[in-house]
């Protein structure tokens, strides 16, 4: 059975959707799926036709032809998307909805029909009017044969905007595999405070600077580790300095995925004080699987993953105070701290798990079919 896996980027991109891409498919390949992955260059010089790990990945370029309005470009990524489907003929068609490339599969439907899965990976458009028959989203969910999304916020988002899609759609939550590390108990001699994934504005990284400000002077061994990278990495570097904090900070780089769960390890809280509509949050995920309570934003799907004085706590986003609060009180009380990590870790092995993940979609992949 013939899959056309579309995805906005793909490795070596480092993110959410594209960490779990490389586990997901070698999963399902496993069950019986042949895969060939379309996706975008984006901003490296990556060649058009590669592999992974036995997977053909074939990239157009989506962005650049979408960014410059080019013609040329748009017609020359439309034609290589037909003649892919042609040679491919794939059973279905599942794409990861989060950038404007669906365009390219919407107006090259009719060059090889098949199903269409389209999976809600990001925050949807929060325009009353995005979801109408005449604009491109409300055209391809309407289009598609089933629609799943990775938190229930995002799938009520999809339903409100689309109320076609209620009757098929579904919620199938991410899921990991538990690591293979050994849980240490929660450091407090000294404490330290993760912030982990892309340095851009909307992760909210600046709002836990001005936090740990607030708190190395009731904590004074307090550490935070800011790791990942992204265009707003000098800006964060630049205010960490300004605040005082350069000898306390540590700014860690991009990490490989197989790292995280060491780097979560030694944390004692991971926080996410994320300003967007978070659809789901690996990184709240894999901070529950190693026992580490998270203190996090009321945004999107953070709720689901993050229940509040049971596994974490929430804060509205951009309240520096309360997030300060937030990371103050478990600082405070290690036995309540160790027991909500404790908690997030059962649930992440129940609601959360790998197992779940790939059985929903084999199912739903064989129902499509």
């Amino acid at each position: 059975m013939r899959v056309l896996y579309w995805t906005q980027l793909f490795w070596p991109y480092i993110g959410g959707v594209e960490v779990l891409a490389t586990k997901f498919l070698p999963a399902m390949r496993e069950r019986g799926y042949e895969f060939a992955v379309v996706t975008s260059h984006g901003s490296l010089n990556l060649p058009d036709e590669a592999e992974y790990r036995g997977i053909r990945i074939y990239r157009f370029p989506f962005q650049t032809a979408l960014a410059g309005g080019n013609v040329d470009k748009l017609m020359t990524a439309l034609q290589g998307v037909v003649r892919l489907k042609r040679a491919f003929r794939p059973d279905l068609i599942h794409i990861n909805f989060s950038d404007p490339s669906i365009f390219f599969n919407f107006h090259s439907s009719a060059a090889y029909p098949a199903p269409v899965l389209i999976a809600i990976r990001v925050a949807l458009p929060n325009g009353h009017t995005s979801g109408q028959p005449d604009t491109l989203l409300g055209q391809t969910f309407r289009a598609a044969d089933w629609i799943t999304a990775n938190s229930a916020a995002m799938l009520a988002d999809a339903r409100r905007l689309v109320p076609e899609i209620v009757h098929r759609s579904s919620v199938i939550y991410n899921g990991l595999s538990m690591p293979d590390v050994p849980v240490m108990p929660l450091p407090f001699l000294p404490p330290l405070l993760l912030c982990l994934g892309r340095l851009v504005e909307d992760k909210g990284f600046d709002v836990a600077l001005r936090a740990f400000a607030a708190l190395v002077g009731r904590f004074p061994q307090l550490r935070l580790i800011i790791a990942g990278d992204g265009p707003a990495r000098l800006a964060l570097e630049r205010q960490a300095f300004d605040l005082g904090l350069s000898s306390v900070v540590q700014f860690a780089g991009w990490v490989v995925p197989e790292r995280v769960p060491e780097l979560i390890n030694g944390a004692t809280i991971v926080v996410i004080p994320s300003r967007w509509q978070e659809a789901f949050s690996l990184v709240a995920l894999q901070a529950a699987q190693m026992a580490r309570p998270v203190v996090g934003t009321r945004v999107g799907g953070l709720p689901e993953v993050i229940v509040h004085g049971q596994t974490g706590l929430l804060v509205e986003n951009e309240d520096t105070h309360a997030l300060a609060e937030a990371i103050a009180y478990l600082l405070d009380n290690p036995q309540a701290a160790t027991e909500m990590g404790l908690a997030g870790r059962r649930r992440a092995q129940g609601l959360f798990s790998w197992e779940s993940h790939i059985n929903a979609y084999d199912e739903l992949y064989k129902r499509l079919i």
